[in-house]
């Protein structure tokens, strides 16, 4: 991704013809500057996705009145579902682990790295184990135990932490619960989990130990959407790596967590950036 300023914009419309031209043609008209583009066709649902990141500085008014022409000479002729986002505006992403520390040490190493530019606005955990470390880093650190005979008013409060932080996206780094339906769809495409499986294979709990007991040759990770149904979310990214029959559950479980970290990363990225378009239960993922 460049370092300019610039306006994303994303949609899916029925395909018919001229779209790109419609699209292109409005941005030009306004002396719009597209940097880049990205566009594609599903054959079997008719849909056509697009992703345009525009300069900023090459438009004659802001954001607030491109959203409005838009929407008036392109979207709702072309039945768009759109968005446009300003990349001048960090993405807040709320951190939510258990015990497990990889994913959440990467993430706020990348974080503090600058290798993704967002805020952290705080760290949501079913444990207190990570606050100090967390706390030294600067951000804060909320323990919402998730008790069995009481889960919704944990995830009632996880929402409410979410909402007064003004969060955009909550990921999942080895969070080891299974969240409410209610919190699943009042964030539709808004929080991100990292499984340590290629989905649709072992879902659920210890899938190492299920696809040792299933003799693979190859483990991997899938970063995808929280929906209610138990990771069945649409994905985002995966990835796998080689084993063999001498490789045990615990060297498995080792050789998954530097996959997990890498899946998850990516995932996250490229739903920062705008990348991933949603329909049904599938993504177009714009790398």
């Amino acid at each position: 991704m460049h370092s300019q300023h610039f306006y994303t914009l994303t949609a899916s419309c029925p395909d018919q013809v001229g779209i790109i031209a419609k699209v292109s043609g409005f941005i030009a008209e306004n002396g719009g500057w597209i940097l880049e583009s990205s566009y594609h066709a599903d054959a079997l649902t008719g849909q056509y996705f697009m992703r345009i990141e525009i300069k900023a500085d090459s438009l004659p008014f802001l954001l607030a009145e491109f959203r409005e022409r838009f929407r008036v000479a392109v979207a709702e002729p072309l039945q768009m579902t759109w968005r446009i986002t300003d990349s001048a505006v960090k993405k807040r992403v709320v951190i939510l682990v258990s015990k497990q520390e990889h994913c959440l040490y990467d993430l706020l190493s990348r974080w503090q790295a600058k290798e993704m530019d967002i805020e952290i606005p705080c760290v949501i955990s079913n444990h207190d184990t990570f606050r100090g470390f967390v706390e030294w880093h600067g951000i804060p650190f909320h323990h919402v135990p998730v008790k069995n005979e009481d889960k919704d008013a944990a995830y009632a409060e996880v929402q409410r932490i979410f909402d007064d932080v003004r969060g955009d996206c909550m990921v999942l780094a080895r969070y080891m619960q299974i969240l409410s339906p209610a919190l699943c769809e009042a964030n539709k495409g808004r929080i991100i989990n990292i499984h340590h499986s290629f989905l649709p294979s072992f879902v659920g709990a210890k899938p190492y130990h299920q696809a040792y007991a299933r003799g693979v040759k190859l483990i991997g990770a899938t970063c995808h959407y929280v929906t209610p149904e138990l990771d069945a979310g649409p994905i985002i990214e995966q990835d796998v790596i080689r084993i063999d029959h001498s490789d045990s559950p615990e060297d498995m479980v080792r050789y998954g967590k530097d996959i997990e970290k890498t899946v998850l990363a990516r995932g996250l990225r490229y739903h920062l950036e705008d990348r991933v378009l949603t329909y049904g239960n599938k993504t177009v993922v714009f790398r």
